[in-house]
């Protein structure tokens, strides 16, 4: 019997089974009169869990009143073990950050691992920590002593220890009005606990990117960032208006209020972000002054104590004067590095205490006035000067995502900013990257202490080609040594530092995290770094995911394109592995800058047809059936994925997209990035063109550009996965498209999410959305056989990928 998953696992609740089946249309039954509808009960999910499948049984014919009969016996034990087979990928955790603590009694040192894990049932990210007692017994050999259990964190938004590590800051927002929650820890107890209210400020930035949290030296004062207290809004009562007014009286009412732009995607309703201080000792929170109204603040760090009672906070400004744009995932929005007077005096108990002070009195002063971009700052252990990342390529060109740059600044000690010496390029932008020499600076973020005892050299996780790697980069003679093995295809990522020794967590596309060691053999400059396999419960999964991913293998080739320019990085690199291909386009991150450059104003051709070449590439070596080839795709990964359903109608057997950009008229009135559109369609001039009101031979252009002009061609079956809340490609994007097919007859299917952004984080629902349209792909032959595209990194820090169905 053959049968295909039109969708499995649409919703896990009683809602899905009383809402969803009732809800189907008499149209659709009619259509698919050949398809049984059923709703299943694995044994391991409870009732009220209840998992709603969708099953197309090709060979019976099934009346409508049948949608509620129960699945056969092999369908359903079919079924429960795909589901609980996802569930045992799924529940694989992943690190996100670690600390390490000196213990004191000169035996090793502990650690502390911040890990996040789907809950596919509860549809959250479940958060916990998890200890270690780090012993490193020789030089060939460390032990990790874990803790038998993990903690869950629930409700904490972010966590931060101090530097000594002696205080641990837990922050909890609420999920209404409530106060802020701030909870200092010692290492046996809660010490302290305060409640800051709205009205002095909203709930702490945890998001990766305004985030600031930073303690001061001697561990008293805390600087961080929050959004601004909510606005008094205008009271009406009998034709008067009185700003403020509390007056509860029946003949009143509250207005709204102006209407204020915010940050755009995953930022919606998030007020201005600003800098604040709290007194640890007291609980006293104050905001601090001096800093324009037109800057939203972000990534605040302590300058090293200067002589007196002035202490400095540097942080990153971003001004908006006028519209902010989305600056999630855009790194091409302009910043400064600012630094701010806080005043302080001594308390009767010889501590440092906040000092009101006078906005005149503490003017802000522009670090970095002579480049467009610069963010995370990093003081160097010594205090004597500034380090900090500049994205001033994607700011100048346009592009999202481009080669970045570190520089340094000499810091007056003394507090005169009027003799700041110029800035220092450390790792200048790399236009070209030849064989496989180092390709330019691609890095996400930086330690919060990313330096190593010699208080120069500082590590970083950066892309070169197809992979991540850490470097290590002497910030004062600009001296940059790839230290993760250069024979290694693995992917690392610097989780923090146990002295001079590294941590770090690596992977592969068929191998689950492994916690590394890593340590320097040698001297200075003669030595090699060594690493080491960490035995830890994170990396722990099922024997059947074992099996399975031991089956797989994967390797990096390269592949020729045909009239790549001579001064070009040449060809797409491709990772390839036992049945699948991971691809890098040209205009990805970690090839250089002028090959990410290449991409913009060619979007649409370059990009698909590198994708193609890549296609007909493995197919050529057997690798795969040109009959049963299936293609996936997200943000920019839609629009290909559109694009090549469209350009090569013949070449897909289904297709789906989620949140795809997929008519880029439509788009432009729309989008929170609509500078985008211009820079997509034109190349990096069109940042000097865009504008609110875009001319007719824009629109046309757009036009031309999207995969919407050549939807006549298209006859794929294509499923939408939609994010009804997403500001940037906005929903009617995807509906236009998937109206337009059914509109001329394709096979189409669309679910919306309603309450999802961009990246649709509905676990249960993204993870259990598995294509299937009628024979041409069915359930047990749906496997990721062929491509799958990452990156386009000059536009998003997205994928596509391409699936072939054995």
């Amino acid at each position: 019997m053959e049968r295909a998953l039109l969708s499995n696992v649409i919703a896990t609740s009683d809602w899905c089974a009383n809402q969803l089946l009732p809800r189907i249309s008499p149209s659709f039954l009619s259509r698919h009169r050949h398809t049984r509808f059923t709703v299943a009960k694995p044994a391991y999910f409870s009732y009220k869990r209840l998992s709603v499948f969708l099953a197309m049984d090709a060979s019976k014919a099934a009346p409508a009143k049948q949608v509620s009969s129960v699945l056969d016996a092999t369908a359903e034990e079919e079924y429960a073990s795909l589901s609980k087979l996802l569930q045992d990928f799924t529940n694989i955790s992943s690190i996100d950050k670690a600390w390490t603590f000196n213990s004191g009694n000169g035996n090793g040192t502990q650690a502390m691992f911040s890990i996040s894990q789907p809950n596919l049932l509860a549809n959250k990210r479940k958060k916990f920590m998890l200890s270690t007692v780090i012993s490193k017994e020789n030089e060939n050999s460390v032990t990790f002593q874990w803790a038998p259990f993990p903690v869950e964190m629930t409700g904490a938004s972010a966590v931060v220890p101090s530097p000594s590590g002696s205080k641990l800051l837990v922050v909890r927002n609420p999920e209404n009005e409530s106060p802020i929650q701030f909870e200092l820890w010692s290492q046996s107890q809660l010490e302290k606990e305060f409640h800051v209210p709205q009205t002095v400020h909203g709930s702490v930035y945890a998001d990766g990117w305004f985030e600031g949290i930073s303690w001061n030296s001697d561990e008293t004062l805390i600087a961080y960032v929050a959004e601004e207290p909510s606005p008094s809004k205008p009271t009406f009562s009998l034709g008067s208006t009185k700003g403020g007014s509390s007056d509860k009286d029946c003949n009143s009412w509250k207005g709204q209020g102006d209407w204020e732009e915010d940050w755009g995607e995953t930022y919606a309703g998030k007020r201005q972000p600003s800098l604040f201080v709290i007194n640890i000792n007291s609980g006293e929170v104050q905001a601090v002054k001096g800093i324009p109204k037109s800057l939203s603040v972000g990534q605040v760090v302590w300058a090293p104590l200067n002589e007196g009672l002035h202490q400095y906070l540097v942080f990153v400004g971003w001004s908006s004067e006028t519209r902010k744009l989305g600056i999630k995932y855009c790194y091409n929005r302009p910043c400064a590095l600012y630094a701010v007077r806080v005043s302080l005096y001594k308390s009767e108990a010889s501590e440092l205490e906040l000092k009101e002070s006078s906005s005149e009195d503490l003017p802000v002063v522009n670090l970095t006035e002579s480049i467009s971009s610069a963010f995370f700052p990093r003081f160097s252990p010594d205090g004597k000067f500034l380090v900090f990342l500049s994205a001033k390529s994607s700011v100048d060109s346009g592009a999202h995502s481009a080669t970045d740059s570190l520089h340094r600044i000499d810091w007056p000690t003394d507090g005169n900013f009027s003799s700041l010496e110029k800035i220092v390029d450390v790792i200048p932008v790399v236009q070209c990257a030849e064989g496989d020499c180092f390709p330019g600076l691609y890095s996400s973020s930086i330690l919060s202490n990313p330096w190593l005892s010699d208080g120069c050299t500082m590590l970083l996780s950066s892309i070169w080609g197809s992979s991540q790697v850490i470097i290590s980069v002497n910030v004062s003679s600009g001296e940059l040594l790839r230290i993760t093995p250069a024979e290694s295809n693995f992917s690392w990522s610097l989780l923090t530092l146990d002295g001079d020794n590294i941590i770090a967590v690596s992977s592969s596309p068929v191998d689950v995290p492994q916690v590394k060691y890593g340590y320097f053999v040698g001297k200075a400059n003669k030595g090699t770094w060594s690493w080491l396999n960490v035995s830890s419960p994170i990396s722990r999964c099922p024997e059947k995911v074992k099996s399975l991913l031991s089956s797989r293998q994967f390797s990096i080739m390269k592949i020729p394109v045909k009239g790549v320019s001579a001064n070009l990085t040449k060809g797409i690199t491709s990772c390839f592995w036992f049945v699948e291909d991971l691809v890098y386009l040209r205009g990805s991150l970690g090839f250089g800058e002028e090959a990410l450059q290449s991409l913009p104003g060619k979007v649409g051709s370059q990009d698909v047809n590198d994708v193609l070449t890549a296609i007909d590439h493995v197919i050529d070596m057997g690798l795969a059936n040109p009959s049963k080839v299936t293609v996936v795709g997200g943000s920019h990964g839609g629009f290909l994925t559109t694009h090549l359903i469209g350009q090569a109608p013949d070449k897909f057997v289904a297709a789906a997209a989620r949140n795809p950009l997929c008519n880029l008229a439509l788009m432009v009135g729309t989008t929170d990035i609509p500078d985008w559109c211009y820079v997509e369609s034109y190349g990096s001039k069109g940042k000097d063109s865009f504008t609110e009101s875009p001319s007719v031979e824009d629109l046309t252009r757009f036009h031309s550009k999207s995969p919407i002009s050549h939807i006549s061609k298209v006859k794929t079956p294509t499923i939408f996965l939609l994010g009804a809340q997403d500001l940037r490609v906005p929903v009617s994007n995807g509906l236009q498209y998937a109206r337009a097919l059914r509109e001329k007859g394709v096979e189409t299917k669309v679910i919306v999410f309603p309450n999802d952004v961009h990246g649709i984080e509905s676990l249960t629902l993204k993870a259990f959305s598995i294509l299937g349209f009628g024979s041409k792909s069915t359930v047990n032959e749906l496997s990721t056989e062929l491509v799958a595209c990452l990156g386009v990194g000059a536009l998003y820090n997205c994928y596509l990928l391409i699936v072939e169905a054995i």
